[in-house]
């Protein structure tokens, strides 16, 4: 019966998914009136077109699996976005006009990019003249990178074997940032500038030179006619920071920004400053970086230039956080000036040519709001606010590796405890969870759990050591301070030592299946979405980006290191896991493929042990929003069954997972 028949409201936890969100809307550099952003008002993640001159708003995408991967050019003539099937990440760039072109309103999509054929997405930029430099891997070529310009065929200018991807081109069309990850180490790139022909101006390379490899990303070409200067992150310093590379002189500009975390940055729209991203223990905040006077210290292109790698020094020969080229700016021509926001997480920032800052905020107790430096809400979604939820606690735990830092919510209204308890362990690997809104945890609150949250090490947000500490006994690094938060809360009253569950997604996933068998004294129950289960298949079976990924993390392939490999593997510890075992798959996944799922699964039948399986005709993961709440349903009802626990929620006509259902799309491994 539905919730609109028996005149039930529907529980908040449900009510949260599908209170409708937005994301940080992206402007047109040329036209900031014209704006692209992604929201589930239709029930489905979809793009959405935003004339902020008029107010007028338009759904720009409707597939039934949904669409996130979208931009816009510079003068915001087209929207573009990327076309897949069911939730492989596998396909081609289409764009339409964002505004229609006829009295009726219809549009009609185009090829973006006629002559490329599919591929997974690695990086567009878009030029003032209608030309995209478009990124692309496949299994067959690896990375390549081309050139497509209006009427013309494309013309690829890079391949490699090894990953990478299209960073940014400059404001005037002449110079291509890219980064490659032609050394083997897919965690560390390096960066190549090149012209549209293909031809070499200038590379930037950490990894050689030090005793540790380094890396750096591109974040923009400053905004500036004639301004080649490149705003870059590395990593000299222990963290993630940024600086400042000019391609054609070779300059490399320090930035003093005294804050303890991670740093991201972008270009204000004049070039006079820099908007800082600054997370430290999974909190963030923002900062403008006043630069020199505008336009002080542009480098207009010439039709050629010297190849600045030649004369670079090694960074291990130069003071921390300079090279040889390194030129500081003057203390006086900079400052650091905090952009005020509440406490929680930023989790996208942008400056408005007026100056004024839009930014994406929330809390765990607070849902996601976009606002801006004026006090003023910029974008809200039609229809309720989703439900609040409770607070984070900071708690630290010493562990082998280090001291861990766990985000625990306790059930409000329950007591001290103990709880029942979920380790919802976060993907990525290299990744953290931060104090923002997320309405799975706050599901398990809501059903009398407390939840606990580990950034184990290869979490990012804690420096490069703590990321870079995950290497060639992956997984079993991460159980290893997941059980000492675990420990942790079974000592301090929190969690129930009976009624612990270990629960995640994609390599939370892999993790909650490694734990089972690896620790199968600890848990009572494991949830695993999107699980890498079967090592070695999987690598053989996942898009070529990830086996990348995987070559750097264990060393190399399964044939050159099969002992890492196997202690790695879920399926290795199979037989020794006696927690039940809930596990959903996308049928569509190229990152953790289903075959390697059915091998595990199949292991669990042989010797009966207690499991349920629901397979989706989909991706890694879904942006259906029913979906997901009927994924999340099973799994909090699996867990009650199993744990002898009463769900008040739980609706009689909920049957078991069927053998495939429903429908995604996937997101960020």
């Amino acid at each position: 019966m539905s919730d609109t028949q028996n005149h039930q409201p529907a529980p908040e936890w449900e009510q949260r998914f599908r209170a409708p969100r937005v994301s940080l809307p992206e402007w047109a550099e040329d036209a900031p009136d014209r704006a692209l952003f992604i929201s589930n008002a239709t029930g489905t993640f979809e793009l959405y077109a935003w004339d902020r001159a008029t107010g007028g708003q338009r759904q720009v995408t409707d597939r039934a699996n949904g669409t996130t991967d979208g931009a816009l050019p510079p003068d915001g003539e087209n929207v573009w976005w990327f076309d897949d099937t069911d939730g492989d990440e596998f396909g081609v760039w289409m764009r339409q006009p964002f505004h229609p072109r006829d009295a009726a309103g219809d549009v009609r999509d185009e090829p973006a990019t006629p002559g490329l054929a599919p591929s997974y997405p690695a990086g567009l930029a878009i030029g003032r003249d209608g030309t995209a430099v478009v990124g692309r891997s496949t299994d067959e070529d690896g990375t390549t990178v081309h050139v497509v310009r209006p009427g013309e065929a494309p013309v690829e200018i890079y391949r490699h074997r090894e990953s990478g991807g299209v960073g940014d081109l400059s404001r005037d069309g002449t110079l291509i940032a890219l980064e490659h990850t032609e050394h083997g180490d897919s965690m560390h790139a390096a960066l190549r500038v090149v012209r549209p022909d293909g031809s070499t101006v200038a590379e930037l390379d950490d990894t050689k030179g030090g005793t540790e490899e380094l890396g750096l990303t591109v974040m923009g070409f400053a905004p500036v006619a004639g301004d080649s200067r490149l705003l870059i992150g590395h990593q000299r310093r222990g963290r993630w920071e940024p600086m400042i590379w000019d391609p054609l002189t070779g300059t490399e500009t320090a930035l003093d920004v005294d804050l303890p975390g991670d740093v991201g940055a972008e270009w204000y729209p004049d070039g006079s400053a820099l908007l800082l991203v600054h997370g430290f223990e999974a909190r963030s905040e923002l900062w403008r970086y006043e630069l020199a006077a505008p336009h002080a210290a542009p480098h207009a292109a010439p039709d050629t230039a010297p190849d600045a790698a030649d004369d670079a020094t090694a960074p291990g020969d130069a003071a921390p956080g300079t090279t040889a080229a390194t030129a500081p700016a003057p203390a006086g021509d900079r400052r650091l000036v905090r952009v005020e926001t509440p406490a929680g997480s930023v989790s996208a920032a942008t400056a408005r040519p007026d100056g004024t800052v839009e930014y994406l905020w929330s809390s765990a107790a607070r849902p996601p709001v976009v606002r801006s430096t004026t006090g003023d809400v910029v974008l809200d979604p039609p229809g309720a606010e989703a439900p609040a939820s409770v607070p984070v606690e900071d708690a630290w735990v010493d562990g082998p590796g280090g001291r861990v830092h766990a985000l625990v919510q306790r059930p409000a209204g329950r007591g001290d405890g103990p709880f029942p308890t979920v380790f919802e362990v976060h993907g990525g690997p290299t990744a953290h969870d931060r104090d923002s809104f997320a309405a799975g945890p706050a599901a398990w609150l809501d059903h009398g759990f407390a939840v606990v949250r580990v950034n184990y090490r290869g979490s990012t947000g804690y420096g490069r050591a703590w990321t870079d500490a995950l290497k060639h006994r992956i997984g079993l690094i991460e159980l290893e301070d997941i059980a000492a938060v675990r420990d942790w809360a079974v000592r301090s009253g929190l969690a129930d030592p009976a009624r612990v569950v270990l629960a995640g997604g994609s390599w939370g996933g892999y993790l909650t299946l490694l734990g089972l068998g690896t620790q199968p004294d600890s848990w009572a129950v494991g949830l695993a979405a999107v699980p890498v289960a079967d090592y070695v298949t999987a690598y053989h079976d996942e898009m070529e980006a990830l086996k990348a990924l995987d070559r750097t993390l264990l060393g190399g392939t399964p044939e050159e290191v099969p002992e890492r490999f196997e202690a790695s593997s879920p399926i290795t510890y199979v037989d020794a896991v006696r927690a039940p075992v809930y596990i959903s798959a996308g049928l569509n996944d190229p990152r953790c493929p289903i075959r390697q799922i059915e091998n595990y699964v199949d292991r669990l039948k042989a010797r009966r042990a207690p499991h349920e399986v629901y397979r989706y005709d989909a991706g890694h993961g879904s942006l259906v929003v029913e979906e997901r709440i009927k994924q999340v349903r099973l799994e909090i009802d699996f867990a009650l069954r199993h744990l002898g626990e009463r769900n008040e929620d739980r609706d009689e006509d909920q049957g078991r997972p069927e053998p495939s259902a429903g429908s995604g799309r996937p997101a960020s491994a």
